[in-house]
Parts: C-alpha cells; structure tokens; sequence
C-alpha cells in the first residue's frame, strides 16, 4: 500500500505465487478500500500487483479449506467493498488475470493492461458458478453469446479481445504508469462531480447487482462444497504438482 498524494496505490504482493489471494488478503483488501471511501484526502484508488501476473485467482489450498461466500466472509466484504466504493477505482493487470481477477475488474472505473495479460474466469471448470457480480455485469457488457461463450468454456482471453469487449480501456507495456496517468487526471477533477458522476453511471445497475451477487454467493458457496467441485479441485491440484 502506497499514497502518493491524492492516490491510493493497493498492491497484491504474493509474486511467489502468482499473487494467488487468500482470505486474509481479501480482508485486507476490503479494510483498505472501505477506509479509503472515508477518506476525503484520497480521491482514486489504483491497484494493481508486483511479479509477472496480476492474480491467478483464488488460493485454491486457502479456499478448498475455507470456501466462505457469504455475508461476513473476507470474499463477500472484498466484493462488496469494490461494488458500494463511491470513488474512482483503476486497475493495472498484467500476466495473468484469472477468476477474480477478472470479475473485480468489471467493478473498476479504469482498467490498464500490457499487452502480455491473459484473462480466465474458469469457474465452471472447476465446478463453481459465476462470482462478484459477473454473471450480471459480463453479459451487459458483451451481449449474450460471448459471455456464455466464456463463462461455460472458461477459455483465455487475450488483452486484444478485453480491449474489444470494453473490459479494459488502454494496452501500454506499463500499465501501472498509464493506471497512475489515469488516476492523477481525475484527481485533479472537483471530488464531489467526480463521485457523483459516478454514483449516477451506477444508479441503473447497483440495487440489481446487490442480489445478484447475494444469489451467486449462495450458489457458489454450495457448488464448492459440492463432490464435483471438490473432484475438479484435485484434478486441478494434481495438475498443478505434475507442471511442478
């Protein structure tokens, strides 16, 4: 975590392990961002990570243990801190992007990627159902047939096609630099048309998209604690150990 001036930088630094997140990150994600909504002195909050992928997802060790979805748990106030954050929020993603990091950036306001970024949401791949508002905000976002295209594969997607669906707004090979561009133009904005501006951008979608994301969170909490889930979790387990 780093301010500089009116910017809050958040960083996923986990690089040994692909900036994988664990319920203890998620919380402290989710305390950070909560705070920095109260905080008059920051005006954008930017985040973004350290190593060669942005996160490749959920720790699935940490969350096979643990695989709380609902109201109270590190996942749902991280989720929900991103939703309800009433300032600009900017991503900076590179390397891999998988499950949630690429659901949380359809809550962002900005998105900057290098041209190397892979994007996954391979829930269904591992047995799970949609998160963080997804199965709404992905299908405004890119009609139909691409969504479901995505969602039931769980293919990759490259930095070309994001740009193409409107996911993300620029590819730079520094993508921080373009977030922190990005940041500081908006921070120099009046604060108050700043917030308000974007609380009317969201007016259409933010009560819908509070039971979307209750309703996901019930049935991925019941999908991960169900055999085919935990099977899909082994199978992605051994994977992993054979790559090793």
């Amino acid at each position: 975590m780093e301010q500089i001036g009116p910017v809050l930088a958040l960083t996923l630094n986990r690089p040994e392990k692909k900036n994988a997140i664990t319920q203890e990150m998620y919380q402290t994600l989710a305390t950070k961002i909560n705070e920095a909504a109260a905080d008059f002195a920051i005006r954008v909050v930017v985040i973004n990570s350290n190593g060669d992928s942005f996160t490749a997802g959920n720790d699935i060790n940490d969350f096979a243990n643990n695989p709380a979805m609902d109201q109270g748990s590190p996942v749902f106030n991280f989720l929900f801190a991103i939703h309800n954050f009433p300032k600009p929020l900017i991503a900076a993603v590179k390397g891999r992007a998988v499950g949630i990091g690429t659901t949380m950036l359809m809550h962002c306001d900005l998105v900057t990627a290098n041209p190397d970024t892979k994007f996954s949401m391979p829930f269904v791949s591992l047995g799970l159902v949609a998160e963080g508002g997804s199965s709404y905000l992905f299908p405004r976002l890119v009609g139909h047939a691409k969504a479901a295209e995505i969602f039931l594969t769980g293919r990759t997607f490259s930095a070309d096609e994001a740009l193409a669906m409107g996911l993300i707004n620029k590819i730079t090979t520094d993508e921080l630099a373009a977030a922190m561009e990005f940041a500081n133009e908006i921070a120099e904005q009046p604060p108050d048309a700043v917030i308000n501006t974007k609380a009317l951008l969201k007016s259409g979608s933010h009560e819908a998209l509070n039971q979307v994301m209750r309703a996901e969170g019930e049935l991925f909490r019941m999908a991960a604690e169900s055999d085919e889930a935990q099977q899909a979790f082994m199978n992605f387990l051994a994977k992993k150990s054979k790559v090793k």
